[in-house]
């Protein structure tokens, strides 16, 4: 903090298990990814090389290194894991892991119909190489996961070795735990939550509607993904109550709402 401003929520410093921050890096370039790390590398936990970018982005290895160096978990995108696992390429995959020197794996099931004991033997594989985020939810507008599915496969991945499930939303947060109109499906979303462990749990939030929303039900630490690198500070000012969505939320009710 630059000054003191009191009654600001506490927020855990990293590695953090609550309050987490997932940025969604969609093909920034080294200066980009440099700048991004100097305004708010102590923001964020995690980058996700997003969706199958890594294999054109330039520069990956020492992107890669740079974002290692500022802390963060770095992975690449479900899609890429897919992208791998239709054309039978699992080990492959591994070794590409190995290969770049990543510390974290996705597994997800969004572009394509995988069996859900083969999805959870995948998770168990390389959680005992590196650390592993598992994604529920379809990426296709308009199917329809019953919650209690959801639940299922939350706690069934996370008992495979899932480290945090991913909420699926997309990058445009239109699919999955939210409508077509970016409203969150509230009644899946309490479902889950009666059954997963909040600090489990990674709720895609790209948009900041549904920052606030979550911020609201479930305080400053809800774990969120798919933020942009330019939207980190902005969503750190709405955890700490220092925007006018979130302005009262941490203020003690003897202070004044009028002056």
């Amino acid at each position: 903090m630059n000054f003191n401003l009191p009654h600001l929520p506490l927020r855990p410093e990293r590695p953090r298990k609550n309050g987490v921050t997932m940025v969604m890096d969609k093909g920034l370039s080294l200066r980009q990814a440099e700048n991004f790390i100097d305004s708010s590398s102590e923001f964020v936990d995690v980058v996700k090389l997003g969706f199958g970018t890594a294999i054109i982005t330039k520069n990956l290895d020492e992107k890669i290194r740079l974002y290692k160096e500022a802390g963060f978990k770095v992975y690449l995108g479900g899609t890429l894991f897919e992208a791998f696992i239709i054309r039978d390429m699992f080990d492959e995959y591994c070794s590409l892991i190995d290969k770049l020197k990543l510390d974290c794996a996705e597994v997800s099931d969004g572009s394509i119909v995988m069996n859900h004991e083969k999805k959870c033997e995948y998770i168990n594989i390389l959680s005992k190489r590196v650390t592993v985020l598992s994604e529920v939810g379809s990426k296709e507008e308009g199917i329809i996961i019953h919650p209690a599915k959801w639940v299922s496969m939350m706690n069934k991945e996370l008992e495979a070795g899932s480290w945090k499930v991913i909420a699926e939303a997309r990058e445009s947060g239109t699919v999955g735990i939210y409508r077509s109109n970016g409203q969150a499906h509230t009644l899946l979303v309490n479902k889950i939550l009666a059954k997963v462990k909040q600090e489990n749990i990674l709720w895609e939030a790209p948009q900041k509607p549904q920052q606030v929303w979550f911020l609201k039900l479930l305080g400053p630490n809800a774990n969120l993904g798919n933020i942009s690198h330019d939207d980190v500070i902005p969503l750190e000012t709405l955890r700490l109550g220092l925007r006018g969505d979130t302005f009262f939320a941490h203020l003690p009710q003897s202070l004044p709402k009028t002056v």
